[in-house]
C-alpha cells in the first residue's frame, strides 16, 4: 500500500462524483467577505483527489482531504479520511 505524504492544505469537502475507483471529484465552498458590498460571495470549485486502496467514498459523503505531491495532471489531493457518510 502506497504512503501519501500530506503537505500544505487540509479541507473537508463533498464528494459529487466517483466514477472510477481510484479517482473521487470533491465539492468545495468558499464563502468570503466583500467589503464594497458589505455581504458574504459564495463560491465552489471541483477538485479531483485519488481515493487509496481499501477506502470507498461514495456521492454525497463528508471527506477529509489533504494535498499531496502530484499523483496525474489533475490530482494532487488524496483522502484522508470519510467524515461523515452521505445518503
Amino acid at each position: 500500500m502506497a504512503e501519501y505524504l500530506v503537505r500544505g492544505n487540509v479541507f473537508v469537502c463533498k464528494v459529487i462524483r466517483q466514477k472510477s475507483p481510484k479517482t473521487a471529484v470533491v465539492e468545495r465552498t468558499l464563502t468570503t467577505y466583500v467589503p464594497k458590498y458589505e455581504r458574504y460571495s459564495k463560491k465552489t470549485s471541483k477538485l479531483s483527489v485519488h481515493v487509496p486502496d481499501g477506502m470507498t467514498v461514495r456521492a454525497g459523503d463528508m471527506v477529509k482531504i489533504g494535498e499531496t505531491r502530484k499523483i496525474s495532471k489533475t490530482k494532487s489531493f488524496v483522502v484522508i479520511e470519510v467524515v461523515n457518510k452521505g445518503e
